[in-house]
């Protein structure tokens, strides 16, 4: 009998089926041509409840979520180095073990921070996520972190992270009932939104109880106020944040804060989000200023994510990457009306754009006409060439988390949620927000090789300072 006649079986009886393949979107292969070791492109959730989870119900709920999204369970396809594409393998099951567990100990928050940066889940093994949960972290307010005045700067500690005013952790305590979750995921496969309905759909697997997503704030039509559309020329180099006291271990460093959320009149014609925009523009003016760096425009790279967040919403890097360009003179503070306004008809327009994710030069290099690993060779050098081009920073503003994140009745709801984007060179900087039981939960993340601990906890005292700078004079249209 031939294989033809009597085929593999799956040790279940049947035959054995060949995984299903997915080719590799843009954002992904892209993103695959770039990887470096030195800088991991990981994504960070950390979600931090006010009581305990159990091990083996958290874990069965994760891995059934996991299947519940299948797109999520996949691996990088083995091929030849003549193939025209990558491929993502979709498997049934995880191939290793996804939720491991820490207990309690005096820097166990720092640790598990430090780990989400250091080393990115390998795409070879299904899935390229890994949740680490920490016991016992919090949940007394600010107990043992000392002061907390600007945001809760903990002490100079080599993983650069903050107070935690969420749990009290600022040194890194996890002493308490409460529990932190934190995700580490390969940026080249997936993205923050997409990983937090898993993460919420684990939820409700585990407590039983609902969580679909909120209905999306929208903003009032009479709010919309005509205006200029015009930006500065996008053919000069942008600035680049300015040089600190890089340190020598590369990476990245990460300073987690908790703000109010910032108000706005009614019928304002910007967003919240774009007050965390003219925030950060006007940081890192500051700190270029600071530093001698001479006038440049400011572009700051803007992810806009446009799925839903039902359980069908769509698994993978799911955003498209939009650039929002100041002159030297329009970043000023002294004007914060003007600017706020500016930049809302210019993030407007940029919303409404119909544009591919990453542009249509990434849709043109990543068209599979000749071997991929040839197609890589040319994005590196055209990444290595475009670096004085590159955005300055880039904010990623997640919004309102729309999911309450309910573990049920012992575990509770989430009280905060923070996410970092990596921030590796040349940019070097990210700003990555959030919302949750009306706080705003804040991420600095930058490249060691840029910027040190110091740097990172002045740039996030300025960050407040601005921020709440667009309340007072953005409220009187100055």
């Amino acid at each position: 009998m031939t294989t033809v006649d009597h085929p593999a079986r799956d040790g279940t009886g049947g035959p054995a089926r060949r995984p299903v393949r997915v080719p590799f979107p843009v954002v992904d292969e892209v993103a695959r041509h770039c990887l470096q070791e030195a800088e991991p492109e990981t994504v960070h959730i950390e979600i931090h409840l006010p009581g305990p989870l159990d091990r083996d119900r958290l874990t069965a709920a994760f891995t059934e979520a996991l299947r519940r999204h299948p797109r999520v369970l996949m691996r990088e396809a083995p091929g030849r180095w003549y193939r025209r594409r990558y491929e993502w393998e979709l498997t049934p099951e995880p191939d290793t073990a996804v939720v491991s567990f820490t207990p309690p100990g005096r820097d166990s928050l720092r640790a598990a921070r430090a780990r989400c940066l250091e080393a990115a889940p390998p795409l070879s093994a299904s899935p390229p996520v890994r949740l680490e949960v920490v016991e016992g972290a919090g949940p007394a307010a600010n107990g043992g972190a000392g002061p907390v005045a600007g945001g809760g700067a903990g002490p100079d500690t080599p993983t650069g992270t903050s107070a935690d005013p969420a749990t009290g952790a600022g040194n890194g305590n996890g002493n308490g009932n409460g529990t932190v979750l934190f995700l580490t995921i390969n940026h080249t496969a997936l993205d923050g939104p997409a990983c937090l309905r898993v993460l919420a759909t684990a939820a409700e697997l585990y407590g039983g109880r609902d969580n679909t997503p909120a209905a999306p704030p929208v903003r009032s039509p009479d709010a919309v106020e005509p205006g200029d559309t015009s930006t500065p020329s996008v053919w000069a180099p942008p600035a680049r944040v300015a040089s600190g006291a890089p340190e020598s271990t590369p990476g990245n460093g990460l300073i987690v804060t908790e703000l109010a959320v910032p108000c706005r009149p009614q019928g304002s014609p910007y967003t919240v989000n774009d007050q965390l925009m003219a925030a950060t523009a006007l940081t890192v003016a500051h700190w270029n200023r600071e530093h001698g760096q001479r006038l440049r425009p400011l572009r700051i790279t803007m992810p806009v994510d446009d799925r839903p967040r039902g359980a069908d919403m769509p698994i993978g890097n799911g955003t498209r990457l939009v650039e929002v360009t100041f002159s030297p003179a329009e970043v000023d503070a002294s004007r914060m009306g003007e600017l706020l306004r500016r930049t809302a008809t210019r993030t407007r327009a940029l919303k409404a754009a119909d544009r591919p994710q990453l542009g249509h030069g990434a849709a043109l290099l990543t068209a599979p006409v000749v071997p991929v690993a040839w197609r890589a060779a040319v994005t590196r050098g055209l990444r290595r060439a475009a670096g004085p081009w590159t955005s300055t920073c880039l904010l990623s503003n997640i919004g309102r988390i729309p999911y309450a994140l309910d573990f049920g009745e012992e575990a509770g709801r989430a009280r905060a949620v923070w996410f970092s984007a990596p921030a590796r060179t040349p940019r070097g900087l990210t700003v990555t927000t959030a919302s949750t039981a009306g706080r705003l939960h804040v991420s600095l993340r930058w490249s060691r090789s840029l910027l040190g601990h110091g740097d990172g906890a002045h740039l996030r005292d300025l960050f407040e300072h601005y921020l709440h700078a667009t309340e007072e004079t953005g409220a009187s249209g100055r």
